[in-house]
């Protein structure tokens, strides 16, 4: 293992511990979390002792800069250190604190040879990815490119009530910074699926995003006493719920294995009360397909099992908010480039369809970009239980470092 590799390990197991869950090897550090803003501090530190200057935007998501190039565009690349409640440390803040080790091994070479750059170099640490906090995910990626009104994003609300202007402000992670120029966009990111692992792969070769379609639902019924009530009479939004979640389920027996997952990931009830009748429950509800067909003709279904919900249950069920994507290819360059740098490095590759949804998914939508996975140990991910093998994290940083050095040559960019 080479210095480089060791540095990188070195600050990787430092970094872990911002919101480390104690007894466990995860975290929660959830989106303008104290957790959030101590490691957002100590991640600025690093960056500005590389030479990059730290600046943020109006909806927090944190950059390093570095012009090697005056005027001339940035090639960015990273993903994000926010996580779920109770989650692994590798989901996101990998990718981050690979693009910070893969650009200051790019900085240095460019320092040494100036007239190698075209372009300039940035690693961002996106807002707000999971959602965990604050919906929609990917929030800080889709205010950037213009996916997102800054004025939705900032006024959204927790739980709590709590906005994410002020959560942000209280971590004193709101900046002024007024767009970027991209040339070019890179992430990598832990793969969150078995297959690789499976099939021995190092670099999966990100070449399309799954379809998906996010529903937020409120049911609605009427309190009651939960014993007296006579059981004809109640509306119980929480039974209503229920049928949802059992639905989402039963909806993936309607296609053949593997075509369709579905999943009931947040349930809010109200009063949540022992004796009390539920009057309203907010449930969150994801539909995901390699195919839209499949996600059209689940969407359809799901409608039929609501209006039957509806009627037999007596509650109403209203969308109050949706998300949504197409499955979509990222650009075929940037996969033979990741290919290229990865038979270069003698790093077993193949092309691999993300089922997550990642920052790059908006990114690739305006500029060039390449997507990355390494394995993930067991496909667990979104658990405290996460895991990743120090080899392939090296590797990853490895050949993100090649991609980047490549792309801040002026690859990918047809005038560069």
């Amino acid at each position: 293992m080479t210095q480089q590799d060791e540095a990188f390990l070195a600050d990787w197991a430092v970094h872990s511990q911002f919101g480390a869950v104690e007894g466990t090897h995860g975290v929660d550090r959830q989106a303008a979390s104290t957790a959030d803003g101590a490691q957002r501090k100590w991640f600025e530190r690093l960056l500005e002792s590389h030479g990059f200057t730290v600046t943020r935007d109006a909806v927090g998501n944190q950059f390093g800069l570095l012009e090697l190039v005056p005027g001339a565009p940035y090639v960015v690349t990273g993903s994000h250190m926010d996580s779920q409640p109770t989650a692994g440390r590798f989901d996101g803040a990998y990718g981050v604190m690979a693009a910070a080790h893969a650009c200051f091994r790019v900085a240095d070479e460019l320092r040494a040879d100036p007239a190698a750059a075209r372009f300039n170099l940035a690693i961002v640490n996106w807002f707000n990815e999971e959602g965990s906090r604050f919906k929609p995910s990917m929030m800080g990626s889709s205010v950037f490119t213009g996916k997102m009104p800054l004025a939705d994003a900032l006024a959204t609300r927790d739980l709590q009530g709590v906005s994410v202007r002020d959560a942000l402000d209280e971590i004193g992670e709101r900046g002024d910074l007024d767009g970027l120029e991209v040339a070019s966009y890179a992430e990598i990111h832990v793969q969150q699926g078995r297959s690789m692992e499976e099939d021995g792969v190092t670099i999966g070769l990100v070449e399309a995003t799954w379809a998906a379609h996010k529903f937020d639902f409120r049911v609605t019924g009427e309190q009651a006493h939960s014993g007296s009530a006579l059981m004809a009479d109640r509306r119980d939004a929480l039974l209503g719920a229920a049928r949802l979640v059992v639905a989402a389920r039963e909806l993936v027996d309607e296609f053949s294995p593997g075509e369709l997952h579905t999943a009931c990931g947040e349930l809010n009830v109200y009063p949540n009360s022992p004796v009390v009748v539920a009057s309203e429950v907010q449930l969150l509800l994801d539909l995901r397909s390699p195919s839209p067909d499949v996600i059209a003709r689940a969407h359809a279904s799901l409608m039929l099992t609501i209006e039957r919900v509806q009627r037999e249950d007596r509650v109403e069920i209203e969308i109050v908010g949706e998300h949504s994507w197409d499955q979509n290819p990222y650009p075929e360059a940037g996969v033979e480039l990741a290919r290229q740098v990865a038979e270069e490095l003698g790093l077993a590759n193949d092309r691999v369809m993300t089922v997550a949804g990642h920052d790059s998914t908006n990114m690739k939508d305006s500029v060039p970009t390449v997507m990355l996975f390494v394995p993930s140990v067991d496909g667990i991910s979104h658990n405290l239980k996460e895991y990743t093998r120090d080899e392939d994290l090296v590797a990853g940083v490895d050949h993100l470092t090649g991609v980047v050095r490549r792309l801040a040559a002026g690859a990918l960019v047809a005038d560069a």
